[in-house]
């Protein structure tokens, strides 16, 4: 199990290798090769989940080097349920893509193992500098993938996104210098340790290089005022992309919890808790521009980018509460918006294929093949994102507002959750009638939908049912993640305490 940890970095990155060196062979093998990775990836991560469910946190140094020398990978319970939700959302994002929308000329399957490779790594490093590594990696592969398919709309967003993303690099590159001169390692265990015994002289440094972590974080979570790059860059890309898509926020959210609960959290010293009098009004301002661009979008796949906005302001909020009931909240309503959203975008890249050229803008166009299985499905979906009952949405939002009870902050986070459900209800049912019932008297000329994506599409929403009727396993679950967050000494101990293996000779 330990040597299992590297897995979810050694079988992408194996992958997307053989795939390149693969280049020119026939579509079926590479979907071959790629699915078969896939599915030994979601085994790992199953596995791996499994073993985290325990109160043991796993260590595995590369080279042999003990902490804080060298690199560490950990798996926690936090780590090994990011490292689950995104390889399922890989196998579903790659099942709808082989359903005709990968080519044999293109690089779609190489460059998404690479993407899982460093999204993987990301969550797994338990080293500052490597976290920047695997997010140049990831963040290398998104550009890439951002421009399948071609086209104009996607070479405009994809320049502002990489132009915002290189700003985000450097300043956090300027970050991790900061920390590594004020605390002389860039082990986040270790650093944790140092952190907390800050001194007056070093606090103002230490709290301008956490607040600057913080722009980063926010930058790659899309946070209010960072949010701008979103909307376009996620709605101009292909289908499969953007469904992959919806995890990348969730790397910006997770960098967040992971550093401000163990470094900058309630053991940092001089700058505990820094970051919670920043996080509470901007998650509320996110909430509230992503739900005033959901409504205000008159194209169908920018109101589902908005929506992911919308799910980056309501996690933050959870986060900013501080709470164990708020992160176990926090960390199931990340499930559920990642899982569903991407739902959303593959439903709508086969209702957008079946309104011709009126494509995706919300007008009267012609009637759809099949109405009525869509239109079903779309109900369903916008009932997830909504959060109406049974589904997971509910759940998630009903936990983060029984969280809110302890001050000022519960009528906020209440009216917000609330003003947004019945904000998200007003757009998406402005979206459904206008697409399903206002219609044109005829029928495009164009395919039924491939039964290979619905099915991809119909089990994904079912995850929703998933979530909700097997709801104690998973709070179980997320009650115990958090637990261990608010807990860091567990971490640092686990790390700090791992000894080199005799007889091993570093590399």
């Amino acid at each position: 199990m330990n040597h299992l940890i590297i897995a979810p970095v050694l079988l992408p990155l194996l992958t997307a290798i053989l795939l390149l060196l693969g280049t020119g062979r026939p579509l079926r093998v590479q979907r071959s090769i790629s699915f078969l990775s896939i599915i030994a990836q979601l085994g790992v991560a199953t596995a791996l989940l499994a073993s985290a469910a325990g109160s043991t946190i796993t260590v595995y140094a590369l080279g042999n080097w003990a902490p804080p020398f060298g690199i560490v990978l950990v798996l926690d319970r936090l780590s090994a349920l990011m490292v689950f939700v995104t390889v399922v959302l890989a196998f579903f994002s790659l099942w709808y893509a082989v359903r005709g929308n990968d080519k044999p000329a293109d690089s779609l399957h190489s460059v998404l193992h690479f993407l899982l490779m460093g999204v993987n790594g990301a969550f797994l490093t338990g080293d500052l500098f490597n976290l920047f590594v695997f997010f140049e990696v990831l963040l290398i592969s998104s550009y890439t993938l951002l421009l399948h398919g071609g086209g104009a709309a996607r070479i405009k967003s994809g320049l502002h996104y990489v132009l915002l993303n290189l700003v985000g690099s450097s300043l956090f590159l300027i970050a991790a210098a900061l920390l590594y001169g004020l605390t002389g390692t860039l082990n986040m265990a270790d650093m944790a340790n140092k952190v907390a015994q800050t001194t007056a002289e070093e606090a103002p440094l230490m709290n301008a290089a956490a607040l600057l972590l913080l722009v980063v974080f926010g930058l790659k979570a899309a946070m209010v005022p960072l949010y701008f790059w979103l909307p376009r860059a996620y709605a101009s890309a292909s289908a499969p992309v953007a469904a992959m898509f919806c995890i990348m926020t969730k790397i910006g959210v997770y960098s967040i919890i992971r550093m401000y609960t163990l470094v900058f959290g309630d053991t940092g010293g001089a700058v505990a808790n820094l970051a919670e009098p920043w996080l509470w009004p901007l998650s509320l301002i996110t909430l509230g521009f992503g739900v005033a661009g959901a409504l205000a979008a008159r194209e169908l796949r920018l109101q589902i980018a908005y929506l992911v906005v919308v799910s980056v302001g309501t996690m933050l909020a959870g986060i900013a509460l501080n709470t164990e009931q708020a992160l176990s909240a926090t960390m199931y309503y990340l499930i559920h918006s990642t899982w569903v959203c991407s739902a959303l975008f593959l439903l709508a890249d086969i209702i957008v294929r079946q309104r011709g050229a009126t494509s995706d803008r919300i007008i009267t166009g012609p009637a759809l093949r099949q109405p009525v299985k869509l239109g079903a499905l779309f109900f369903i979906a916008a009932a997830a994102v909504i959060g109406m009952p049974p589904l997971s949405g509910f759940i998630g939002k009903v936990m983060l507002m029984q969280a809110a009870t302890t001050d000022e902050r519960t009528f906020w986070l209440w009216f917000m959750l609330l003003a947004a459900g019945f904000v998200t209800i007003t757009a998406l049912s402005r979206s459904g009638s206008t697409i399903f019932w206002r219609t044109e008297n005829r029928v495009a000329k164009v395919d039924k939908a491939d039964r290979g994506a619905l099915l991809a599409v119909i089990t994904m929403l079912a995850l929703s049912l998933v979530l909700s009727f097997g709801g104690n396993a998973v709070v179980a679950y997320t009650d115990a993640l958090a637990q261990q967050l608010k807990n860091p000494d567990i971490y640092t101990q686990a790390v700090l305490s791992h000894q080199a293996i005799p007889g091993v000779h570093h590399e």
